[in-house]
């Protein structure tokens, strides 16, 4: 639950080293798309509609290339660096495309850290379970900041 609990920081810029590596597996199956598509409204035929799909050039549905991003930056914040982080600058390529179901290993790496500027930058690679390349690219971060105790009377979240 969000809501009435705090939530422990991720780590702030000095406790980050380049080359720290994070490595998550995800399927992409109907529920998060169903969820992806009602939040957003997005009723793209080419993502949900197999008889329109069937007559593209991709045969099938495809996953949202913002869905995708979505599930990136989400790694970023609960992981790499984790809460509190903050994401400047995504750039991101998508070599193939992705359907309903597929396997995707995402793979994460701390390639440049600006200690000046509190910011980072992290690697991106997805790959299918065939270990082709579906996504790369790179995310600048802005780690949590370091905060002091507040005692007594705490900000409300939300």
């Amino acid at each position: 639950m969000l809501l009435g609990k705090k939530r422990k920081l991720g780590r702030n810029i000095k406790d980050i080293s380049i080359g720290e590596k994070l490595s998550l597996t995800e399927k992409i199956e109907d529920k998060e798309l169903l969820l992806y598509l009602g939040l957003t409204n997005d009723a793209n035929p080419l993502y949900i509609q197999h008889d329109y799909a069937s007559q593209t050039p991709y045969k099938k549905p495809l996953v949202p290339s913002i869905m995708l991003t979505g599930i990136i930056i989400s790694a970023i914040s609960k992981y790499l660096p984790g809460p509190g982080s903050h994401i400047l600058k995504h750039e991101l390529t998508f070599h193939r495309p992705i359907y309903h179901y597929t396997v995707i290993q995402f793979n994460f790496e701390v390639t440049e850290i600006l200690v000046s500027e509190n910011k980072i930058v992290v690697s991106v690679q997805a790959l299918s379970s065939e270990e082709e390349i579906l996504i790369d690219g790179s995310v600048t971060v802005s780690p949590p900041c370091t905060t002091e105790q507040v005692e007594g009377n705490a900000l409300d979240n939300f």
